[in-house]
């Protein structure tokens, strides 16, 4: 073998960025193959390469026996010690079995399998590369157009820009450069190819990323953006340091930081607009550049009724709608504009509509609320009175089963304790009785026998059955007292509605 074998092979790992041992297991998968289809299939041979030198050997695992009968599968106990002098019969031993023009057959054989090896070990290499690199800015400079989809030059791989992911207004020509983000990277036949996208709002963000330093570093950040690819995107910023403006960091000196943005969406209008907690102030500064007078928010169906100077009317709903649109997906709310004329003229008429609106939210919540509860409390009953019924058993059982003895054994006739001999008094005793002395002998007291079937006494058994016969009484108290508690709050829910209570809705202005 060639000793710049191993040379070659790094020379290929540091340009293609393939790890040496994926080419050398590839190779020797390859050769082991090569060998097999050229030699004999019978053996099991395995090609190995060293690391060091680039050597190539073939090896064979065979048998050690004391007689041949197979030389490709085994081989004798003297040939063996020649090789490893601790072989012994029954073991096996591997010999090298590499042919004298291995190296010429292995070489035209295994050509096409290593290179696609090294072809597929590439693949997956930037496969995997560019998976980890989803909804990251990429530049790359279109080859060409073809079937309606640009084809990017991204350096290693070429990336496909479909037509559902470019503006229908853009238009490139072969040697452009663009940015886009990737949006996924998928295996194909002919490889991994990488899904381009310029309609996607992420692309916005990774601009203002690239030319605000300030939101690079994290200082600013953006809350939300909305996007009409082509015509006209919202984001809404919020900056970290008070002393920082981030709407004017955003616009840059002179408005070069966005104008470079809305050169490369090819003149797109972008609004930047400050965030902020309050709804309110948050959907006036959505519809900006019109200004708004009053906002009015409908907490039930979260829609606000937002009031204009009759001038800015029609700015505030921009063209075919589309101001109002992007502020309502960029706030999250439902918005409804009217004009000052408009309002003063249909105020009764809308605070009215507004206040029937929100009773009949507020009942129909009310009705979901206690149908819910009625569900929930409906659970628990069953489940109390399942096991109310359990713990009764239980005490049940416990009663039968101190009633009924453990053993019963019946005794028809007393017990005849006569053939029992009384001792004798001793000489003490008589010489009391000579003396006339009040001679009273002391007999043993009779034993106590208890009855075969009287049951045993348990001193904690009463009180464990008083304590069972107690929680099962609590527990139906706990019931009664959650029906009372039910029954007096629907009794109550019609109180909450008067016309005091016109601001209870979150109505603010």
């Amino acid at each position: 073998m060639n000793p710049d074998f191993i040379s070659a092979l790094k020379q290929i790992e540091k340009e293609r960025e393939i790890p040496l041992e994926v080419i050398l297991v590839a190779i020797e998968d390859a050769l082991t193959a090569a060998y097999k289809r050229n030699y004999t299939s019978s053996q099991d041979v395995i090609v190995k390469i060293d690391r060091a030198t680039g050597t190539i050997n073939a090896t064979a695992a065979k048998l050690v026996v004391e007689n041949v009968s197979n030389s490709l599968l085994e081989i004798s106990l003297s040939a063996a010690q020649k090789i490893n002098p601790k072989m012994k019969l029954g073991s096996e031993i591997e010999v090298v079995v590499t042919p004298d023009d291995f190296g010429r057959i292995a070489a035209q054989t295994a050509k096409q399998v290593i290179v696609q090896r090294i072809r597929e070990a590439e693949r997956d290499i930037v496969f995997d590369e560019f998976t980890k690199r989803e909804e990251e800015l990429v530049s790359g400079i279109v080859q060409r157009y073809e079937q309606k989809n640009y084809m990017v030059d991204l350096g290693r791989v070429e990336g496909v820009l479909p037509l559902a992911e470019h503006v229908i207004s853009e238009h490139f020509k072969h040697g452009d450069r663009i940015k886009a983000v990737i949006l996924r990277a998928q295996k194909t036949p002919k490889g991994p190819q990488i899904i381009l996208s310029r309609t996607t709002p992420s692309l916005v963000s990774r601009l203002f990323e690239n030319e605000v330093p300030e939101i690079a570093s994290g200082v600013i950040q953006i809350r939300s953006i909305v996007r009409e690819p082509g015509n006209r995107s919202k984001i809404a910023v919020e900056s970290k340091d008070p002393k920082i403006d981030p709407v004017g960091a955003c616009v840059g000196p002179k408005g070069s930081r966005v104008q470079s943005i809305v050169d490369e969406l090819k003149n797109e209008k972008i609004d930047i607009i400050n965030w902020n907690q309050d709804p309110s102030v948050y959907i006036a500064n959505s519809l900006s550049p019109a200004k708004v007078l009053t906002v009015k928010l409908y907490a039930y169906d979260k829609s606000a009724l937002v009031v204009v100077p009759d001038h800015q009317l029609s700015l505030a709903i921009g063209k075919e709608g589309q101001n109002v649109r992007l502020a309502a997906r960029l706030t999250g709310w439902k918005i409804d504009i009217k004009s000052e004329s408009q309002y003063e003229e249909n105020r009764e008429e809308i605070e009215a509509k507004a206040l029937e609106m929100a009773l009949f939210h507020a009942e129909e919540n009310e009705r979901l609320r206690a149908e819910e509860e009625k569900k929930r409390q409906e659970l628990f009953e069953r489940e109390l009175a399942a096991k109310a019924a359990q713990m009764e058993q239980e005490l049940s059982e416990e009663s039968e089963s101190q009633d009924e003895p453990e053993d019963s054994f019946e005794q028809d006739e007393p017990q005849d304790l006569s053939f029992v001999e009384q001792p004798e008094p001793d000489a003490q005793d008589s010489a009391a009785e000579e003396a006339g002395e009040d001679y009273r002998p002391e007999t043993p007291e009779p034993a106590k026998f208890m009855p075969v079937d009287a049951p045993v006494d348990d001193p904690d058994r009463p009180r464990k059955k008083k304590r069972k016969e107690r929680r099962v009484e609590e527990e139906r108290e706990e019931i009664a007292s959650r029906k009372k508690k039910k029954a007096k709050r629907s009794r109550s829910t019609t109180e909450d509605f008067d016309d005091d209570s016109y601001d209870s809705f979150g109505w603010e202005s």
